[in-house]
């Protein structure tokens, strides 16, 4: 179980430093400011969550292996070839910073539901909230670095489909054990993502009539 939870995290933390990088990329940043913006977005949310349950320092700077993982994931996504590839089509471009988006986003908040577990605290409300502050911490750090306005404000259903997939690990956390639940919670998340997209669900904003 330690094995399989350390490579899902790893393939999240990857996920959003590809999401990290590919930000920017786009403000035309430095290898450095893509770094950055790279470890910021796929380790934000864990040392927020970590702050808020009590654990310092917090897992990031315990276990090197997340940085490290974060900084190669961004650097890669900087090499010419790689931005060749993705300035060839918008369409690519897109597609890869949303699933990288999605899957980071919906690993992540499982992972923070079993981080508020693991701590000891058994309030599912606790859980939730610390499920999406990991969720969506690293991207608002991101876009906040980027002077970008926070994606999860303004981009489809994203905040609220961390919420949801919280919930139904929370839900099922006793029920189905660990592993069923987050697995399900992540699924949860990442086809309300989809299905948002495709079918262009957004909640209403301040600028919409009335």
């Amino acid at each position: 179980m330690a094995i399989l939870m350390l490579i899902v995290e790893l393939i999240g933390t990857v996920a959003f430093a590809v999401s990290g990088a590919m930000t920017g990329l786009s403000k035309r940043m430095d290898i450095f400011g893509v770094a950055i913006l790279g470890l910021t977005t796929a380790t934000g949310g864990g040392v927020l969550r970590d702050i808020l349950l009590g654990s310092f320092p917090p897992m990031m700077f315990r276990n090197p292996i997340y940085a490290a993982v974060a900084i190669g994931g961004a650097i890669v996504m900087f090499l010419p070839v790689v931005r060749r590839l993705l300035a060839r089509t918008q369409r690519v471009y897109s597609a890869i910073l949303f699933f990288a988006d999605t899957f980071g986003l919906g690993i992540f908040t499982v992972v923070g539901v079993q981080a508020a577990y693991l701590a000891g605290y058994n309030n599912a409300f606790l859980a939730i909230f610390v499920g999406t502050i990991t969720g969506v911490g690293g991207g608002v750090l991101r876009d906040v670095l980027a002077g970008n306005t926070p994606y999860i404000f303004v981009k489809h259903i994203y905040a609220c489909a961390a919420i949801a997939g919280a919930l139904v690990c929370v839900l099922l956390w006793h029920p189905l054990g660990a592993t069923a639940a987050m697995f399900a919670g992540a699924g949860v998340i990442v086809a309300i993502r989809v299905l948002a997209a495709h079918f262009h669900w957004s909640l209403p904003k301040g600028s919409d009539q009335v």
